[in-house]
């Protein structure tokens, strides 16, 4: 087994580096990274349910879609992400157990109590320090788990926070956890060393420790995967499921609701109701939207370029363009 080492904190370079891996490496291989603070949602979420956008966008964070599966995960530079990349078992369950082992059995060593839960997770004392999820790829399997060292609990809450009366959809939403991090549970270790303690002892359990850094050429190939999938909208909100979005206001002295149905990123149908006067059809104004992406920038567009007070008398732009989101 080869470690791959990089100190990328770029969530986009970060799956793409796991995509380039998994497709072009045939050794197995095992990495841990850190990325910036993001939101990590699995690869059949609605992306837009599952975090509180208001936050995110003040806080400028990503929103990065996964190849695995899973639920919504809030990344920061107190996480630590790991990555095992080798031949699989036909047993998925024995995947989870083979790949999260040597994780355990690190932490055991230093005393602290973690095992495995459930269907993917590690806890300590019954508290989630770690979500794993795995992806297959040909004869092999990309298994990847978060380490909840030192994360922002207040960050991570704010972050994920959604009133559930906004969307309404048949994906499944992440169930809000009982989460805990690692460092409560051990004295004088920061996130660096509990890091390089990590990869010392996983890659002995492995009986060597091969090192390997991307070249310039494999740089140049996963920043084409970064353009191609991972930062694109349609790779991390286009690929959401069919949802119905629903959000009441006060819009100057109106009190307006808004109601869209979504499909692939794109608005299909839009509804506006409330006690407002108008000049001409609200049908008109609702029609513009359709067939638009479900981004704030394109809906800005289109308000841009009408005269919203003909449809919905006494607002501003910016009013609408927040009930949308």
């Amino acid at each position: 087994m080869i470690f791959i080492n990089h100190n990328n904190t770029n969530p986009y370079f970060n799956h793409a580096a796991e995509q380039y891996v998994l497709e072009n490496i045939k050794d197995e291989c095992f990495m841990l990274w850190r990325n910036e603070p993001c939101i990590l949602v699995g690869r059949n979420q609605n992306a837009m349910a599952e975090v509180n956008g208001d936050y995110i966008k003040e806080k400028g964070m990503k929103i990065v879609r996964r190849l695995t599966g899973g639920g919504a995960v809030f990344n920061d530079l107190g996480n630590i992400n790991f990555t095992f990349i080798g031949r699989t078992s036909e047993n998925v369950e024995e995947n989870f157990r083979k790949f999260t082992k040597p994780i355990i059995e690190a932490l055991n060593f230093l005393g602290v109590q973690a095992k495995f839960s459930g269907k993917n997770d590690l806890v300590i004392e019954g508290k989630k320090i770690s979500g794993n999820a795995q992806y297959y790829y040909k004869d092999k399997v990309l298994h990847h788990g978060t380490l909840l060292f030192s994360v922002s609990m207040g960050e991570l809450l704010k972050a994920l926070k959604v009133n559930p009366l906004k969307f309404k959809d048949k994906a499944v939403k992440s169930v809000e956890a009982r989460v805990t991090n690692i460092n409560k549970y051990l004295n004088n270790m920061d996130v660096i060393e509990f890091k390089n303690y990590v990869v010392d002892y996983v890659m002995k359990c492995f009986g060597k420790k091969e090192l390997y850094e991307f070249s310039e050429k494999e740089l140049k190939q996963i920043d084409k995967i970064v353009k191609n999938r991972f930062s694109t909208w349609k790779w991390n909100f286009g690929d959401s499921p069919k949802y119905n979005y629903s959000k009441e206001g006060r819009c100057g002295k109106n009190t307006i609701q808004v109601n869209l149905n979504v499909e692939n990123g794109y608005i299909k149908e839009m509804k506006f109701y409330g006690d407002f006067f108008f000049k001409k059809d609200i049908k008109e104004l609702e029609h513009k939207f359709k067939e638009i992406k479900h981004e704030e920038k394109h809906v800005k567009q289109v308000l841009n370029n009408i005269n919203i007070n003909e449809y919905i008398n006494g607002v501003k732009n910016e009013e609408i363009l927040e009930l949308m989101f």
